[in-house]
């Protein structure tokens, strides 16, 4: 199914559907399952002579990276998702080029809607964790900042673009909103069969608070949804330095025999924690403390103490 530059398979082993199985394991399993396939998994692992397997990605990847070391497998984690929302560690790889490129295309953006006189809706990545919206908003100056965590009411947002767009000398403005973010008393916006992990395509909510603003106010809206714009291309200066040391550190972490870990950066420097640190699930943005829920933006106050990335 893809997803990796080594065209490696997003199949989850403990949840394989029947028309998933490959044909050398259709006749071990009944039904349409799911099935767990991981004694499969084990035993190619053990007859391919794999004495390390390091695992990258996120949160579903690691999961399963965990499972595996559960199951006697010697195992590195390595967290890379542009949601950095993994537990265990500040910095995500793919985070901070997931940013770059929403913030360069922010600011592209703006001259048409300056040009247009318009509202503009930018739709991110960002399934549980407002962080990449929260983040590139505060760094690109966009008016409002629309986040996972935060169920937004529709009213109040269009009210409070109307008067940042009438107090623009250009007369624009501009919101950025987290694919997984809900209307107040609403749900995720899902489309689609549920893939291996569980989890649905994600993506719409763009353009449904666009078509709502434009009810509301009459005007015509601009929407633009980055999707795989964020994460495609080369990464940007500081994932290439952040994924080449994790890579080193992986490597360090195998030739010592020291397993069962995950390379991270805590308050800004490198270090490894256990693998079980991914069992708390996805690390979501601390709205208490970055957020204003009522203005619909960052809050970055007192920086000095915290850690680069905030929290």
């Amino acid at each position: 199914s893809g997803g990796t530059f080594l065209h490696t398979s997003r199949a989850n082993p403990a949840r394989v559907v029947g028309a998933s199985l490959p044909e050398f394991l259709a006749d071990r399993y009944e039904g349409d399952g799911p099935h767990d396939v991981t004694e499969h998994a084990l035993t190619v692992l053990e007859s391919q002579e794999i004495d390390v397997l390091i695992a990258i990605g996120g949160d579903d990847t690691l999961s399963y990276a965990l499972r595996l070391h559960q199951e006697g497998v010697p195992t590195i984690a390595v967290p890379k998702t542009m949601d950095n929302d993994v537990h265990g560690t500040d910095y995500c790889i793919g985070f901070s080029t997931a940013v770059t490129r929403g913030v360069e295309f922010i600011n592209n953006l703006r001259t048409s809607a300056g040009s247009h006189e318009r509202i503009a809706v930018v739709e991110l990545f960002g399934r549980y964790s407002g962080e990449t919206s929260l983040v590139t908003g505060y760094l690109a100056d966009v008016d409002r900042s629309i986040i996972s965590e935060v169920p937004f009411d529709i009213d109040k947002l269009t009210a409070l673009l109307v008067e940042d767009k009438a107090q623009n000398p250009s007369n624009y403005a501009m919101v950025v909103i987290s694919e997984g973010a809900t209307l107040a008393g609403g749900d995720m916006m899902l489309t689609g069969d549920e893939d291996a992990y569980g989890h649905r395509k994600l993506g719409g909510i763009g353009a449904l608070t666009g078509e709502l603003i434009k009810e509301r106010t009459g005007d015509q809206i601009i929407y633009q949804q980055l999707a795989y714009l964020m994460r495609s291309g080369a990464p940007d200066s500081l994932d290439l330095m952040v994924a080449t040391n994790y890579a080193v550190m992986a490597a360090d972490l195998a030739v010592e025999g020291a397993t069962g870990r995950m390379v991270a950066l805590r308050g800004g420097t490198y270090t490894n924690v256990p693998i079980t640190a991914t069992e708390q699930g996805v690390k979501r943005v601390d709205v208490a403390e970055l957020y204003d829920a009522e203005e619909y933006r960052a809050k970055v106050r007192h920086i000095g103490g915290k850690p680069m990335f905030l929290y």
